[in-house]
């Protein structure tokens, strides 16, 4: 399907993807897809006066209904997924399928939305005042900024975006500047359901498209109670302080150094798929992605032969080809990143296999690489730092203390696995004693965590939670309420006031 059909399809007009300034080209082969408008300073803060007025209305429409929206939303969804799907794919460069995948999250986050419109519920706690009765209430916050990286274009979009709505907030979206088309083609599907529901009021959703000024004054505006920015940790080092300095919220989903403990009794015929889709998935380009493998000696050997015959069989090319499994990555600049970080390891003394550039011949305006398989002696300041590529680090270990001292030694804290038989070591590294990170798994990848539990991560990942479990709460204020149905004005902790001496009226 031509990218003039998709446009078509997902009810793109042509001049919204020509004359613009901001030049838009596909990571599959350099071609450019779009010129698209930006948003100045002067459009957005109009714009945020506007997801004010809806905000206003938007608060007083019940939740369920509000889910009813979304609902909606979800049918467009899955009436556009595979325009949308190869949209993403084109834009990102990520395979067809994970493009397709990335859709179907969108898709799994308003069915979860929807039936959590139902459940915004808090608390009744017990009073120890006779004839009174504390409960909490949840309240929409406000309008949501949304900034988001290149390479979940929607699906991240989509997780805060689906949760915000059915909490009665409004989103202002920040998307990549790499990845702009995908968000005009959300926002379009969105105003298709918006059509659907009459009780929606106009500005639910705003896409805003521009640079680092666009996305400052989106931080510093105190009419945006909550930013949930997704990107790497020196964005979150910024973006965090400048919200917090006017006592706003965040929920920052930043960088990740995710690692696999393979134990002597795993099963290694589920370990090697995992390990594969996890390194490669995306080109390496996943804040899950896995970057370090940690295995034990007795089995090291025979896991690195086999991955290294692993990779040699994966086809690497155009992402829409269903043959291929490992597509570009998104520019000349990460392609330069994932090349300074072999030549560091090689300084290190580390063996290397990959990491070439491929199909040059085929797409020289394009970065394709072969995915690197690196053996660490020890895991050196360099395999601490996240490069964002199919870089993955090996090193061994011979206790399972010294794996977990070693996957616990990065500053980032998002995604982690053990591929184990021992029930022991299974529950050591999901205990306490184990894994520091927001997601820790048993036999199974570092990446693709379903929406139904809660994503994010520890210490440079930020400390937010996106999607499922009770995420939610992040996107609404909570109230205390007291409520006193006696005909009597006790005190809390016992206190005695004589109101008589008052001379209370």
């Amino acid at each position: 399907m031509p990218i003039k059909d998709i446009r078509m399809h997902l009810g793109i007009e042509e001049g919204e993807l020509t004359g613009g300034a901001l030049r838009v080209t596909s990571p599959i082969d350099g071609a450019v897809i779009g010129n698209v408008e930006q948003t100045t300073v002067p459009d957005l803060d109009a714009i945020l006066g506007r997801s004010i007025e809806a905000f206003r209305g938007w608060r007083q429409v019940p939740a369920p209904q509000r889910g009813e929206l979304i609902r909606l939303f979800g049918d467009e969804l899955r009436a556009h997924k595979e325009p949308l799907g190869k949209l993403v794919s084109i834009e990102s460069g990520k395979i067809l399928a994970e493009g397709l995948g990335e859709v179907q999250e969108m898709i799994d986050i308003c069915d979860f939305a929807v039936g959590l419109s139902r459940q915004l519920y808090g608390l009744t706690i017990a009073s120890e005042r006779p004839g009174h009765r504390m409960m909490e209430t949840w309240h929409p916050l406000g309008p949501t900024g949304v900034i988001t990286a290149f390479n979940f274009p929607v699906a991240v979009w989509a997780w805060n975006f689906a949760i915000a709505l059915v909490c009665g907030n409004p989103v202002v979206w920040k998307p990549s500047e790499k990845t702009p088309i995908s968000a005009i083609a959300c926002k379009k599907l969105f105003a298709r359901a918006c059509r659907r529901f009459a009780a929606a009021p106009n500005d639910l959703l705003a896409v805003v498209i521009g640079g680092k000024d666009v996305a400052e004054r989106l931080v510093d505006d105190r009419r945006v109670p909550l930013i949930s920015a997704t990107g790497s940790t020196a964005m979150g080092r910024v973006v965090g302080p400048r919200v917090a300095q006017r006592f706003g919220r965040t929920i920052l989903e930043l960088g990740g150094n995710n690692a696999m403990i393979v134990a002597p009794s795993a099963d290694l015929s589920l370990a090697l798929p995992a390990i594969v889709f996890s390194a490669v998935a995306t080109a390496g380009q996943r804040c899950t992605s896995l970057r370090r493998l940690i295995v034990h000696e007795n089995i090291a050997a025979d896991l690195i032969r086999r991955l290294k015959a692993a990779y040699q069989t994966l086809k690497i090319g155009d992402p829409l080809d269903p043959d291929n499994l490992v597509g570009p990555l998104i520019d000349q600049s990460a392609f330069q990143s994932m090349q300074n970080a072999l030549d560091q390891a090689r300084g290190q003394g580390a063996s290397i296999f990959g990491g070439q550039r491929a199909v040059q011949d085929t797409f020289p305006e394009a970065y394709y690489v072969k995915p690197a398989l690196v053996e660490m002696a020890e895991q050196t300041d360099l395999v601490r730092r996240e490069t964002f590529s199919p870089v993955l680090y090996v090193l061994t270990y011979r206790e399972l203390d010294r794996a977990i001292e070693i996957h616990n030694d990065v500053p980032q804290g998002l995604s982690s696995s053990i591929f184990t038989s021992d029930m022991r070591e299974a529950e050591t590294f999901v205990s306490d004693m184990g894994s520091d990170c927001g997601i820790a798994n048993v036999n199974i990848g570092t990446s693709g965590a379903e929406i139904g539990g809660a994503f994010g991560g520890e210490k440079e990942t930020g400390g937010g939670r996106e999607a499922g479990s009770d995420s939610w709460k992040a996107y609404m204020r909570r109230a205390t309420n007291t409520i006193n149905y006696s005909s009597e004005m006790p005190l809390a902790q016992g206190v005695e006031f004589d109101f008589a001496k008052a001379a209370l009226p």
